[in-house]
């Protein structure tokens, strides 16, 4: 005799990308904060803008765009809809225990050297950025000081 049982697999549950948003946003407020800029989390949904940072000493003001994804993993992001005037973070959460990673570009840069972030960032079908591109502006923290 067999028998036959049927194991049903259960997919993981997806990541709210609501979630990941948030908590890479305020991630980034905390890292701001703790480097002596004023900053503010601009809470909402259809927002055009992620937080707004003030540097007391250079008196710079910056609207900050904040870019998660909980993983190692391409960033979706188009070139057509980067804002020049915005400073960019990508964040990649990691599992808790984990530290996060923080990659810190001009807009300007992703306007005008669009080249350095591979030819996925400017594709009209499934636009995007891979972490690898980003390495060299890991921790770029300096950005939000000169």
């Amino acid at each position: 005799m067999s028998s036959t049982s049927t194991t049903t697999r259960t997919k993981p549950k997806r990541a709210d990308g609501q979630v990941t948003g948030l908590a890479g946003e305020l991630f980034v407020a905390a890292e701001l904060l703790k480097r002596g800029l004023q900053t503010s989390v601009t809470f909402g949904n259809a927002k055009a803008i992620d937080l707004l940072a003030y540097n007391p000493e250079t008196e710079k003001s910056f609207t900050v765009q904040v870019k998660s994804v909980r993983k190692r993993n391409a960033f979706p992001i188009s070139r057509d809809r980067v804002k020049e005037n915005h400073t960019y973070v990508f964040v990649i959460l990691n599992k808790p225990g984990v530290e996060v990673q923080y990659f810190i570009v001009p807009g300007a840069l992703l306007v005008n050297e669009s080249e350095r972030f591979t030819k996925w960032f400017v594709d009209p079908k499934f636009p995007g950025i891979p972490p690898a591109a980003l390495e060299p502006y890991e921790n770029g923290w300096h950005v939000f000081h000169e």
